[in-house]
């Protein structure tokens, strides 16, 4: 019974979550603009970002809220979906929150039918304290190129 309860409240949380990011995203962008983006083929344009960012889920609101983005360092066509090495930029180089944006990122930009594979620059290993780094090498569900 306690595993339910717990359950409900991880479900309602998340739930809440979802609805509160989606609002600060809302509040920070022009919806009509990212509904532009999000349905633009990725092959059809030269600055993925704005796109990428349209593909993101709550961790968008993160990104933005904290002074933080994406970068594409590399694309590599694949016969699958595109293989996209990004970096963080902004504020996110600092953040200790920056292992669960990764995972976040890659999440919501593999669900997109045009990404076959997120992975992310090494040298963001290097803006981790030693701890950190340990971590996301260790539990991260990420992979650095």
């Amino acid at each position: 019974m306690d595993d339910d309860i717990l359950e409900q409240y991880r479900i309602e949380a998340a739930n809440a979550m979802e609805v509160e990011a989606k609002k600060r995203i809302d509040e920070a962008t022009d919806p009509e603009q990212e509904e532009i983006y999000r349905n633009t083929s990725l092959k059809e344009v030269d600055d993925l970002v704005p796109y990428l960012l349209a593909r993101l889920g709550p961790v968008r609101a993160a990104l933005d809220g904290h002074g933080g983005g994406i970068a594409v360092t590399k694309i590599e066509e694949m016969e699958n979906g595109m293989h996209l090495v990004l970096d963080l930029t902004g504020a996110c180089l600092s953040c200790g929150a920056a292992p669960g944006t990764l995972e976040g990122v890659k999440g919501d930009l593999e669900s997109d039918d045009e990404i076959h594979k997120i992975s992310f620059c090494s040298s963001l290993l290097d803006t981790f304290d030693e701890l950190g780094r340990e971590f996301i090498l260790s539990f991260g569900k990420v992979e650095f190129v």
